[in-house]
């Protein structure tokens, strides 16, 4: 391959980007920052509120199944209503929710708003966007940088979750150090997410037609289904898998693991969190270096030989002796695990028509979603009891393998089309 493709990842990636192809990475960071910073505090508020603990339960649970509803349904038909417009409803139904949860202590009110509107709890990409701002993004670059663009557009998002968590936990304390109650501290982020929301759906609207769908020529179009047509098998297979996957790594979540590490070592939640905040820097940079490994040996390739060390890693970690090797497996984990992120959401993009990349995103997005909300009720079932509180370990590792083998054995041959030129 050619020197030029083969350049070491840098900032120079970014300033290659179009005025559009910014505009998306400024959302992706605004988006995630407001992510964060509700997370931080939305149970808190709830609490405070006056809801009980199984009243939060469910509507954690029913914020999930709404986003994932609604994510099917914009995601299906972006790239035929359009992208921006798409976008900017995504964006609407953040401030309605933010406004609505200011506005409401009735149950049953609340239900509605986070069934209807867009509530991330986890402080994790929820909704329509990633889906639509990826299949955008996927035509405002070459095919050769399509995946550095991924992996600096994972990088900052993951950056930016973190400092919207950092900063309203602090906003919350100062406001309370000054005499305001904490339902009202809270309110105040809660608003303040409502407000992002609003800033959100007016950088959307900045967003110029070239990041709508190009059509595919209608002689080789097939009637759509699910917002797919000639690669609908290609996208149901990849959403099979990537559920799988997601299947996999709800047995692990870092909540689970942090629940296990405490459990193991008597860890206390301050070493917790240094562990987990250096954890996720170190898996936010191997998103680049995912880019420069893809480039050499080709996105299938980097997904499952970086994947499956990953997955050998990550079974050890119950088996060592001591906190700090325990630890230390799962940073050099950790330093590897998520390189097939931007690889795989780049391969999605590359082997499927430009007016299917929407669907093609949320469909997968959706699956993964899927997956990973049903083995928590498993692994909780497995940490009760302490002969089997490390076998979540060895069954995400497991599965995981099987998923890298399957993978490899279904796609190889299904190449990008940057892999198929000759340099």
């Amino acid at each position: 391959m050619s020197r030029s493709v083969l350049a070491p990842i840098g900032l120079q990636d970014l300033r290659t980007l179009t005025t559009d192809g910014r505009l998306l990475f400024v959302t992706r960071m605004g988006r995630l920052f407001a992510y964060g910073f509700l997370s931080v505090v939305l149970v808190l508020y709830l609490a405070a509120a006056g809801l009980t603990d199984p009243q939060i339960g469910v509507l954690l649970t029913l914020t999930l199944v709404g986003d994932t509803a609604i994510s099917l349904f914009i995601t299906t038909h972006a790239d035929r209503i359009g992208r921006r417009r798409m976008l900017v409803v995504g964006a609407f139904l953040m401030v309605f929710a933010g406004v609505l949860f200011t506005l409401t202590r009735q149950f049953w009110l609340l239900v509605l708003v986070a069934t209807i509107g867009v509530i991330s709890p986890s402080g994790n990409e929820v909704g329509p966007f990633l889906s639509i701002e990826q299949a955008a993004l996927s035509q405002l670059v070459p095919d050769a940088r399509r995946t550095r663009a991924f992996a600096w557009y994972s990088l900052v998002g993951s950056l930016a979750t973190g400092l919207g968590a950092l900063c309203a936990g602090a906003f919350a304390q100062a406001l309370q150090g000054i005499g305001v109650s904490p339902l009202s501290s809270y309110r105040t982020v809660v608003g303040a997410y409502a407000a992002l929301g609003l800033l959100l759906g007016a950088a959307f609207m900045g967003l110029s037609p070239l990041v709508e769908a190009r059509r595919a020529p209608s002689a080789t179009r097939e009637t759509p289904q699910l917002g797919l047509h000639r690669s609908r098998g290609v996208v149901l297979r990849l959403a099979a898998l990537f559920g799988m996957d997601a299947f996999a790594g709800g047995f692990v979540l870092q909540s689970i693991v942090a629940y296990w590490f405490q459990r193991r070592f008597g860890v206390p939640p301050a070493v917790l969190g240094g562990i987990f905040f250096g954890a996720n820097v170190l898996a936010g940079l191997s998103a680049l270096s995912a880019a420069w490994v893809a480039e050499r040996f080709g996105l299938i390739k980097t997904m499952v030989f970086t994947h499956l060390p990953s997955n050998l890693l990550l079974m050890l970690v119950p088996l060592m002796p001591t906190l700090p090797l325990a630890v230390g497996v799962l940073l050099v984990r950790f330093a590897i695990s998520q390189m097939d992120v931007p690889t795989r959401q780049s391969y999605t993009m590359a082997v499927v028509d430009p007016d299917e990349r929407s669907a093609a995103s949320g469909l997968t997005g959706i699956a993964r979603t899927i997956g990973a909300s049903l083995s928590p009720m498993f692994a909780g079932a497995m940490l009760a009891n302490p002969a089997l509180a490390s076998v979540p370990f060895f069954l995400a590792g497991g599965l995981k393998s099987l998923y890298d083998l399957a993978l490899y054995r279904a796609f190889r041959s299904l190449k990008p089309p940057e892999e198929k030129r000759e340099v």
